[in-house]
């Protein structure tokens, strides 16, 4: 089953919901990035942060193979038990410092392009 239009879908949805969700108690301002022909979703945290300007990424997902990879998630409760509450699979899921749990060789191979 091709899992990857869903699973695209999926993640914008959870990404930008995520962006909207953050309170608004400094002057940083949370943006969805999602390329879905790319297959990369991330958050993009910007702004002032007391006396020093902040810009960072706080998520990044790549989805590979019907597979979800996070590169990144610095939210302090993270963003896969969302991505499992909108309907991918946790088997789907994995980080990019343990690919092997649901990747395959080949898969690992495209996983480093």
């Amino acid at each position: 089953m091709d899992c990857s239009l869903n699973y695209a879908a999926l993640l914008k949805k959870t990404v930008q919901a995520a962006t909207i969700a953050q309170p608004r108690l400094q002057t940083i301002r949370l943006y969805p990035i999602c390329d879905i022909e790319s297959g990369h979703f991330l958050i993009v945290a910007t702004g002032w942060d007391k006396q020093r300007w902040l810009d960072t990424i706080l998520f990044h997902a790549r989805l590979v193979n019907n597979r979800v990879i996070i590169e990144e998630d610095n939210f302090e409760e993270g963003l896969t038990p969302s991505l499992v509450a909108a309907g991918i699979q946790a088997e789907h899921i994995a980080t990019s410092l343990y690919p092997d749990d649901i990747l395959n060789e080949s898969d690992t191979q495209l996983l480093y392009k």
